[in-house]
């Protein structure tokens, strides 16, 4: 019987500065399936407004969003607990799923820089 090799784990990368450059610099180049969505939001919220007072919700929001895709692992883990709680006809069942994604997505916000 031959043994397989273990596949390596994926290399996550480490978080950016906590600025919308850096945050768009990683993305681009780590995650880059969200970079249209980022791009489009900026335009919308901060952009198109002249406005810079939403520009820390909009880095918190996308830091959690880049913090968790950069982890295809924990990305995925996240894509199962929200779709089955969805799918669940059992409200403790349920709750207890989104419970544990909003767990997850409170410490993604949390993550600093180089971690």
């Amino acid at each position: 019987m031959s043994a397989h090799a273990a596949e390596p784990e994926p290399i996550i990368p480490p978080m950016p500065e906590r600025t919308p450059k850096a945050l768009r610099r990683a993305i681009a180049q780590h995650t880059p399936t969200l970079l249209p969505d980022f791009d489009k939001h900026w335009k919308r919220a901060i952009a198109d407004t002249y406005d810079a007072g939403p520009v820390p919700a909009f880095v918190a929001r996308w830091w959690v969003e880049y913090a968790i895709a950069r982890d295809p692992k924990l990305d995925a883990h996240l894509c199962d607990l929200e779709h089955r709680a969805a799918e669940s006809t059992d409200i403790a069942e349920a709750k207890a799923l989104l419970e544990e994604a909003s767990t997850i997505r409170y410490r993604a916000l949390r993550t600093e820089p180089g971690e």
